[in-house]
């Protein structure tokens, strides 16, 4: 298909609105010539190095970062916390999986996770290894590129009204790992003092990360390239000093294959859910820069912290009935923070630092998360493009502390439903964004026109994107094994929901998208 068909209606370039455009990409917030901009606040957290620019593109002009390696960074430290090594540990608690089936699990549906869009490659001739490493991983390279966040890229896909639904999905999911950080960020201080209680460590959590993210791009990138190496020290000591007691583990019973693939889906939802915030952390580096760069950059940081504390969790949790103080630590409750205190209390108050070190770690991932949770609210209501990004960081700790607080304990329980749930959207949603970009668009960048972003009568109409994601359901909703629901298929096989909902997706978008095209360029 040419990508002349690409070209919407009415997409012909109007000098004076180009002019306008040029203008108004310049500013930070649209249409703000006389307003907050100029306010004296305004200006003094600018100064300071406050981050306004919310979902307006980047121009290439201003895109001149090159040091691509802080995407590494700020993947590897967003994962190397607490919560990956809770993730670890359901293996074990939910799905009664052994330690040896537990790690094969994790390592192999990262490996595969982590890469989800190398799925593509089945609707590709198979020229080379090297087209097909292309495709991996390639949002994280998209925002380069064209220099837009993911979800105004989604625009071009799902529509300007479509893209409302991925962005309150995805509004749904950061907010979900938002709370389940807090509650175990919060968990794990309170464990350090008799006398605070988990409420108080959650919003101690909450405010750091507020800070951080409220701040933007600059101080971000630069905590994410610090905040790892104390935790890195921690999980160090963690093992010097409890390493011996993870070989007591009981055996477990063989693993079967619903489990395998029940776990499997909460593994796989941890990491896909990346999918929709990936190039929002991208959009200020240099267009210039290899994709193949900013791929591996990417992927290791999601792969290596995932699999080595996912492992570590579940060594840990399957040991903990075996040495009492890991277990009195633990608790009745799943407390992972009271379970890292108690690995750590044979070094005595050095053990207790370092555990509120750890307790910090999830304050990388909620900040990230806050960052990108500001262009959803931005693209779901496109008039608060006006309103300056940080103030959605705000908005978006306000909705999660409270809730954090109320879950506190039931964690388990929302920790697994909540991982297996997201996955199934964001398998679908990365299916479809890649099917237009490599077989719509043959992979021209150039085809995401910056004048129409948020011109709504030049955007795809969205209707094929909504309608295969909505289609795909048909099957994955069969295909799912939940504690609250187990379909037909799932509860023989086991939850392949994810693995269904992103082949299933990219083969109906292609006949529904070909329709869209043939009418909206007709009309």
């Amino acid at each position: 298909m040419s990508n002349n068909h690409l070209q919407e209606k009415d997409s012909t370039t109007d000098p004076e609105k180009d002019s306008v455009y040029r203008d108004g990409l310049s500013a930070i917030i649209p249409g703000d010539k006389h307003g907050w901009l100029s306010h004296p606040l305004a200006k003094s957290l600018l100064s300071w190095g406050v981050e306004e620019r919310g979902t307006i593109p980047v121009p290439e002009e201003e895109r001149m970062d090159t040091q691509y390696y802080k995407i590494f960074f700020l993947w590897f430290s967003m994962n190397f916390n607490i919560l990956s090594f809770s993730a670890g540990t359901i293996g074990p608690i939910a799905f009664g999986l052994g330690l040896r089936d537990s790690c094969l699990i994790i390592l192999f549906f990262n490996i595969l996770a982590c890469a989800l869009p190398a799925y593509l490659f089945v609707y590709f001739p198979k020229h080379s290894y090297k087209v097909i490493t292309r495709l991996l991983f390639h949002r994280n390279t998209w925002g380069p590129r064209i220099g837009m966040r993911q979800m105004v890229q989604s625009r071009y896909s799902f529509g300007y009204f479509g893209v409302i639904i991925p962005a309150i999905l995805n509004l749904i999911g950061t907010s979900g790992f938002n709370i389940l950080n807090g509650i175990l960020g919060g968990q794990a201080l309170a464990s350090v003092s008799g006398n605070m209680s988990w409420d108080v460590g959650i919003v101690i959590i909450f405010v750091i990360a507020l800070l951080i993210s409220f701040m933007g791009y600059r101080v971000l990138n630069w905590y994410e390239r610090v905040s790892w190496f104390p935790v890195l020290i921690a999980f160090l000591v963690v093992l010097g000093v409890g390493g011996k007691n993870l070989y007591n583990a009981q055996p477990a019973e063989p693993a079967s294959a619903a489990a395998i693939l029940n776990f499997a889906s909460v593994i796989a939802g941890f990491v896909i859910t990346y999918s929709p915030l990936a190039s929002d952390f991208t959009t200020y580096y240099s267009p210039t820069v290899p994709q193949s760069r900013i791929f591996w950059y990417a992927y290791m940081g999601y792969l290596v912290p995932i699999v080595l504390l996912q492992c570590l969790g579940a060594a840990a949790v399957l040991a903990a009935p075996n040495v009492p103080s890991w277990n009195e630590g633990y608790g009745t409750e799943g407390n992972v923070g009271g379970l890292l205190e108690a690995m750590l209390s044979p070094v005595g108050n050095f053990g207790k630092f370092l555990t509120v070190l750890l307790s910090l770690s999830v304050t990388s991932n909620i900040a990230g998360a806050l960052y990108s949770i500001c262009f959803n609210f931005q693209v779901m209501i496109p008039a608060m493009s006006r309103v300056p990004r940080y103030v959605f960081s705000i908005v978006g700790t306000v909705i999660a502390l409270p809730l954090s607080i109320v879950g506190a304990h039931r964690f388990y329980a929302a920790l697994t439903d909540f991982l297996s749930l997201i996955g199934y959207w964001a398998s679908a949603y990365g299916a479809i964004l890649l099917v237009e970009h490599h077989y719509f668009r043959k992979g021209d960048f150039s085809t995401y026109d910056h004048a129409i972003w948020n011109v709504p009568g030049r955007l795809p109409w969205g209707a094929a994107a909504l309608t295969a994601g909505i289609l795909s359901f048909a099957l994955i909703i069969p295909c799912m094994n939940q504690v609250w629901y187990q379909g037909p298929i799932g509860i023989t096989s086991g939850d392949i929901g994810f693995e269904i909902a992103f082949p299933l997706a990219a083969l109906l978008y292609i006949p529904l998208r070909k329709l869209e095209l043939k009418y909206q360029n007709t009309k």
